[in-house]
């Protein structure tokens, strides 16, 4: 004779609610921090949050579908975090500082950085619509362009 399983739906929606917390947690640290150490902590964080959840619908439904995903998210964050590191130890030797915003002048060569000043000073002024309320108006989409005269099967040929 098997005993129930106590797993209930009370306890799904507190391990549901903790993966959530940790799930916004991570988010919150991820869009505010300018660390990448502490950008890629808010990353495992938010994916354990994931796992969590995982975890917690595999033993309410009583298979395991949610330790599978589990062990797959687990290897994707140990991969992220390997790659991470590489690129942690390559960009503090390049300028002695793990500052995101110190590293905006990284990029490819012939590409301009732009701050958000300079895109400002770049932007055209917007037109002003003549009516009762002035919006800026879209450019309208949809609009087919002009095709050649002859069909892209007379082309093929």
């Amino acid at each position: 004779m098997t005993a129930p399983d106590p797993f209930t739906l009370d306890i799904l929606k507190n391990y549901l609610l903790l993966g959530a917390a940790l799930f916004a947690i991570g988010m919150l640290g991820f869009l505010s921090r300018r660390n990448l150490i502490v950008m890629f902590l808010s990353a495992e964080m938010m994916l354990q949050g994931t796992a969590l959840s995982l975890v917690a619908f595999g033993r309410y439904h009583g298979n395991w579908t949610g330790q599978v995903f589990t062990i797959v998210i687990l290897t994707v964050a140990a991969c992220e975090a390997s790659i991470a590191l590489a690129l942690i130890v390559v960009l503090y030797n390049r300028k002695s500082s793990l500052d995101v915003t110190l590293w905006q002048d990284i990029r490819e060569e012939g590409v301009r950085p732009e701050t958000p000043a300079m895109e400002a000073a770049q932007a055209e002024p917007v037109e002003v619509t003549p009516g009762p309320e002035s919006y800026p108006s879209l450019t309208p989409s949809g609009i087919e362009p002009v095709h050649p005269v002859e069909s892209w099967l007379q082309r093929r040929r």
